[in-house]
């Protein structure tokens, strides 16, 4: 999900039609902690102040990747074939659908992000790949998101979704009613579906004071307690082992404690939504 603010890079830089680059987005600023190329000098900058403040070198980032990519290959094993990515961010290696399809060709994954940026690389991307989709919309606006005829076109809602909000409801503010959002999400999924859902954690003083540069350069970026985190699962049957810091979930090696301050930085989890009266 991105956000623009009024703050101006001196100078703009020079981007795709339709993009302004003179103000940071928050897809192009996680590239930029991912050590990728598709960000500007406005991005840059926010991720250069950050990691002043949460200097981990980007390994928060690429922690939350590796999260996502051990849930949809989960996913994809209990028999779910299509997928909601909301607030995806910019391409990178082992996206959704490359991940879902190696496991099932006939996966389908729908992207969606308020950033046209990931529209434009997005397309390019999967050029070549119909049963994978980018569409842009907001997190804030599920029934016009959920209405959206790419994503009723590839998704059956009366099926088994994997909904995917992976780092994003962070960028929601309290007044913005996150739980409210979430729950209308829940409510669309049928039961048999799954949500995963990671989200900045407020149990540092670094991850906090890397909020406080994310507020004031971005306008958003809230960090909530586990506690909190566990509630937006309110309803669900947790997947073992529940909400907990991302490197503990479903490990692909061996995870060295105590953790460091990237692996303290996300929390986050999985659920499977009951059959209903369940």
């Amino acid at each position: 999900m991105a956000d623009n603010t009024s703050w101006t890079p001196d100078p703009p830089a020079a981007g795709p039609a339709g993009i302004d680059t003179s103000v940071p987005s928050i897809a192009r600023v996680y590239d930029a902690f991912l050590g990728g190329k598709d960000n500007y000098p406005v991005d840059q900058a926010i991720a250069e102040q950050a990691a002043k403040e949460f200097p981990d070198g980007g390994e928060g980032a690429r922690t939350n990747r590796r999260m996502l990519v051990r849930a949809v290959r989960h996913m994809a094993r209990q028999g779910i074939d299509q997928f909601l990515d909301i607030g995806s961010g910019l391409p990178t290696v082992q996206n959704t659908h490359q991940v879902a399809q190696e496991i099932n060709p006939e996966a389908r994954v729908v992207y969606v992000d308020n950033d046209p940026i990931v529209l434009a690389h997005g397309r390019a991307l999967l050029e070549d790949n119909d049963r994978s989709v980018v569409v842009t919309a907001d997190i804030r606006e599920p029934e016009k998101l959920l209405a959206n005829p790419d994503v009723t076109g590839m998704l059956d809602p009366d099926r088994p979704v994997g909904l995917i909000l992976a780092a994003v409801v962070h960028h929601l503010l309290d007044e913005e009613d996150p739980e409210g959002l979430v729950e209308t999400y829940k409510e669309w999924l049928a039961p048999g579906s799954y949500l995963l859902l990671t989200h900045f954690c407020s149990s540092t003083p670094q991850a906090r004071r890397l909020e406080a540069v994310l507020r004031a350069a971005l306008g958003r970026g809230q960090l909530r307690s586990m506690e909190q985190i566990a509630g937006f699962f309110r309803g669900l049957e947790m997947i073992e082992p529940g909400v907990v810091y991302l490197p503990y979930w479903h490990p692909d090696e061996p995870v060295r404690s105590p953790l460091d301050i990237a692996g303290l930085l996300c929390a986050g989890g999985m659920g499977r939504k009951p059959a209903d009266g369940a």
